[in-house]
């Protein structure tokens, strides 16, 4: 590696360089494909060897602009795949700041400017959402490890009903978790079941139908006749068609039944800041923990999300000791505490910026006007023949089939899922495919500030016509 002076006198022109090609790749993105032609085939084909003598970081980064061109537009207003929102101008200013001045947010000796952002940052979305001012937030990469968060905290509360502490201890000899939840439980908190040691055939899903509704009354029954203490998990937001779990119901029958609530609302949580859509998430003001992702619906760069708990000491097995590290028992805040990261990106700066850029009132709008769009791609899925919604638009997603005159019933699995790889081989618009109900079906859902109404009907009318090619 060069001397560090000749180093940095590369710096102004590296930063220069990406600046200029990362202006022109947002620039292109409304009126780009999402994915081009031939991207898959040559970003498989690149298979660099690792050089024995550098050229230089703008040699480096040219070969990196050279690919540009394959990558994926998530950040764009046509990509309706995995609720994957884009990066308002503020979040992405702030994201580069974050990487110029490459903090550690684990403790306030190592960063008090990303643990006070953080800090900031988390007490605006406590209030954006409107939660009670005893839950304690915290940063994370994303609603899987935001859920790992809270699990850890309800298993750390479970242990303790049982005299034991997990975090010390372990679970050896404690009986096996009882975890409720319906259906729609997403397979990230199922996941962090696993992780925690809770086991992952411990979640029991009650439904009353094939696509995952809750069944209420078995939940009940669940807790009337469980012999020690629960953990209940309610879904704020589906992924298939953003359906809502009974929040409130179950939270008051976590509460007679003293289990803990644990509210996944990854994507659905911000159905809160809007007045049509705000019943949906009753309840979730009573739950002992909550999860939501940054990168989805706030639109800031991945990856970011959020664990608030209404108990923070439940946290303490995240605590690590060493004579070097800050002490739990320090005045100054040390959110590495809170999570099980150590390394800590300053995700609080680009969440801090997007929420003082636009406020509540311009986080709303977008919300409302995603609300509006979602609405519109229903009624075009209805204008068309042969196309078939299967879920109410509740929210943001919409769920929906080809049905070309003629095809069979059994044989429209196999079309629409042909149909779903057609769409993505096609690149002009993004959208997944999912089984509902049996069905197979694609599921797009509109989360991105910069997408339009002519973005969804795209969509459509790209849809329309893949059909129409392979009738």
């Amino acid at each position: 590696m060069s001397d560090p002076l000749e180093l940095r006198g590369e710096l102004r022109e590296v930063l220069e360089r990406v600046a200029a090609e990362a202006a022109a790749y947002t620039d292109s993105l409304p009126g780009s494909a999402v994915q081009a032609p031939g991207s898959a085939d040559a970003l498989a084909a690149w298979d660099p060897v690792l050089p024995e003598e550098g050229d230089s970081a703008l040699e480096a980064l040219t070969e990196l602009i050279d690919l540009i061109p394959h990558a994926t537009r998530s950040s764009g207003p046509r990509y309706f795949h995995f609720v994957t929102g884009g990066t308002t101008p503020a979040a992405l200013g702030a994201d580069w700041l974050a990487s110029a001045l490459d903090q550690n947010g684990f403790a306030w000796a190592s960063s008090p400017l990303a643990t006070r952002a953080e800090l900031v940052a988390t007490s605006w979305l406590r209030d954006l959402f409107e939660l009670p001012s005893e839950f304690t937030g915290a940063l994370v990469t994303g609603a899987t490890m935001a859920n790992f968060t809270c699990l850890l905290a309800a298993r750390s509360w479970w242990a303790a009903e049982h005299g034991a502490g997990a975090d010390t201890g372990g679970l050896a000899g404690l009986p096996r978790p009882l975890i409720l939840s319906s259906g729609y439980v997403h397979p990230s908190a199922v996941q962090a079941v696993g992780m925690l040691g809770l086991g992952r055939e411990n979640v029991r899903r009650l439904s009353r139908d094939g696509v995952g509704r809750l069944d209420l009354y078995a939940l009940a029954g669940e807790l009337e006749a469980a012999a020690g203490p629960a953990i209940v998990i309610a879904n704020a937001g589906e992924v298939n068609a953003g359906d809502f779990d009974p929040i409130a119901d179950m939270a008051e029958l976590a509460r007679t039944h003293g289990a803990w609530l644990h509210v996944d609302g990854a994507f659905g949580l911000f159905a809160r800041v809007a007045p049509a859509t705000r019943s949906l998430t009753e309840g979730v003001e009573l739950a002992d923990s909550v999860t939501c992702d940054a990168h989805k619906w706030l639109n800031v760069p991945y990856d970011c999300g959020f664990a608030f708990v209404r108990d923070a000491a439940r946290l303490g097995g995240l605590s690590i000791g060493a004579p070097y590290l800050p002490s739990p028992d320090d005045p100054e805040p040390n959110l590495g505490h809170l999570t099980p990261e150590n390394s800590r990106r300053a995700r609080g700066l680009a969440v801090w910026a997007t929420l003082r850029a636009y406020g509540r009132a311009g986080h709303r709008e977008m919300v409302e006007r995603h609300l509006r769009l979602a609405r519109r791609l229903g009624e075009r899925v209805d204008c068309e023949p042969e196309l078939e919604r299967l879920a109410d638009v509740n929210l943001n997603i919409v769920c929906f089939r080809a049905r070309p005159e003629g095809v069979a019933e059994a044989d429209l699995n196999e079309v629409n899922a042909r149909l779903g790889k057609a769409l993505l081989a096609d690149g002009r618009v993004f959208a997944g495919s999912t089984t509902y109900g049996g069905k197979v079906a694609l599921r797009p859902a509109i989360v991105n500030w910069q997408t339009t109404e002519g973005d969804v009907d795209l969509l459509i009318d790209v849809v329309l016509e893949l059909v129409a090619a392979r009738r």
